[in-house]
């Protein structure tokens, strides 16, 4: 009935056909959409992937690579020590006793550095330890030994036992530029965490050969240090300092703080100096300084406060600078390209130094620079003689006052001396023996005779210059 009536409005059916054709083309319309509808599932997840993809890809920022490189190799140093306790006022200082010591725990970070277990760290975290633990980030323990350390420079080598350790890999701290990326990885608050995994912070070099003067507080210079200002927190002593291709370019070892935290101003020691005091350290027990024979003293500064160089103070007799025609009073403006301001400055270039590296000085008034070799240092290249079975002394000579500054022109320097007979005789390593009873001491064979000629019991007096001074020790002797 509805088709008769359709027909009867629309002559020829057009109006049918029409509306047939376009109920034709709303049913297609509807199963289009119903088809995007059905395919949308389908395709949202691919697009899903493609934009995690993108996102995956730049969340792995050269820094987020640099800290995967390296992390694994950086370990967390637990230490026990022993410290002498100090009286914290009048009343606590009359009853403990003098000398009374205590077992500390103490804490800081390190990096493996070679696959044969060996890991670089900071003096002052394992200084006077009984015990030395390192932890890795898998959470296996070591047990650590300490293969030697450098107080000047704030560098221990350790070494531990151990299969399939990860090693970080190794840059170099020559060329750095200021404001490229600085990444610092350690175990700030140690033990405080859970778990054993190093902490990232992450900042720009921004600054290099900075010298650092130690507070009243504080002990030791830093000299020739890289600043940063990616924060380094007690604990991560001893970890490394990273560029962004994922090489360590520093040990961190200091931060300049007045709260006890983080402010901005981080320092961390050279690689290329800690890899070099580590290689002197494993392959010779000790580190093989240079030396040649140059003190240096700072010149007088202009009305803002600036100076331009050092004046050469002293010239050891003999010495390579001797050698080389160097001269008290010279001006000093630069030390293998680096210019010196200040006496701290010569002394980082020399600390970066080994006996047969050449120095290369740019002196006032004159065009061309002046190259020498450097020496070893001359009381490590000394003959030794051994007194008292467990005493070594060193024949003083004018390289040797200029070396380690001793006031007198004869003794004998005591290089060694064990802790047994350093308690009984009340003597120190780099004191200098000058008299004994009324008999000088010329040298260390001499003071070898003068003790071997001894005879009989009594009281004996020892004179002895220290750090510039004198002093006087009495022991009983039997023999």
């Amino acid at each position: 009935m509805v088709a008769a009536w359709l027909g009867a409005c629309a002559p020829d059916g057009g109006a049918v056909a029409g509306t047939a054709q376009a109920a034709e083309a709303e049913s297609g319309s509807v199963s289009s959409l119903a088809a995007q509808e059905l395919q949308a599932p389908t395709a949202a997840p691919k697009q899903a992937q493609v934009a995690s993809s993108s996102v995956d890809a730049s969340r792995r920022t050269a820094i987020v690579q640099a800290a995967n490189r390296v992390a694994p190799a950086v370990v967390n140093v637990s230490v026990i020590s022993r410290e002498t306790v100090q009286p914290r006022g009048m009343w606590e200082s009359l009853f403990l006793q003098p000398g009374r010591q205590r077992r500390a725990a103490g804490f800081g970070s390190g990096v493996i550095v070679r696959p044969d277990g060996i890991i670089l760290t900071n003096d002052h975290v394992v200084r006077n330890a009984d015990k030395i633990k390192v932890t890795l980030p898998d959470g296996r323990d070591f047990d650590a030994q300490l293969v030697g350390s450098d107080q000047v420079a704030d560098i221990a080598v350790l070494r531990i036992d151990g299969q399939n350790l990860p090693v970080a890999p190794l840059g170099t701290s020559e060329g750095l530029m200021i404001g490229e990326w600085a990444v610092a990885i350690g175990n700030p608050f140690a033990n405080y965490f859970s778990d054993a995994e190093p902490t990232v912070t992450a900042g720009v070099v921004s600054a290099v050969d900075r010298n650092i003067v130690p507070s009243s507080d504080e002990e030791g210079f830093y000299l020739g240090m890289i600043q940063t200002d990616a924060s380094i927190n007690p604990g991560n002593s001893g970890g490394p300092l990273v560029n962004a291709l994922g090489q360590v370019i520093g040990i961190n070892a200091s931060i300049f703080t007045r709260s006890g935290g983080s402010e901005g101003m981080g320092f961390a020691i050279p690689i290329d100096r800690a890899l070099r005091i580590a290689d002197d350290l494993v392959d010779h027990g000790e580190v093989r300084r240079a030396w040649v024979g140059l003190d240096v003293e700072p010149v007088e500064a202009d009305e803002w406060g600036r100076t331009r160089g050092v004046r050469v103070a002293r010239v050891a007799p003999g010495s390579p600078a001797d050698q080389a025609a160097i001269e008290v009073g010279d001006r000093l403006l630069r030390a293998n390209g680096r210019a010196l301001a200040a006496p701290l400055d010569f002394e980082a270039v020399l600390l970066d130094m080994r006996a047969g590296d050449t120095l290369s000085l740019d002196i006032d008034g004159q065009s061309r620079p002046v190259r020498m070799t450097a020496a070893g240092l001359p009381s490590v290249r000394a003959e030794r003689v051994t007194v008292l079975q467990d005493m070594q002394l060193i024949t003083v000579t004018p390289q040797i006052r200029a070396e380690r500054g001793i006031v007198n022109e004869e003794g004998a320097l005591i290089a060694s001396i064990s802790d047994g007979l350093s308690a009984q005789l009340g003597l120190q390593a780099g004191d200098v023996l000058i008299q004994v009873n009324r008999t000088r001491v010329t040298s260390a064979e001499d003071a070898k005779r003068i003790f071997e000629g001894l005879r009989g019991q009594g009281a004996v007096r020892i004179y002895v210059e220290r750090n510039g001074g004198y002093i006087a020790r009495d022991l009983y002797w039997r023999r």
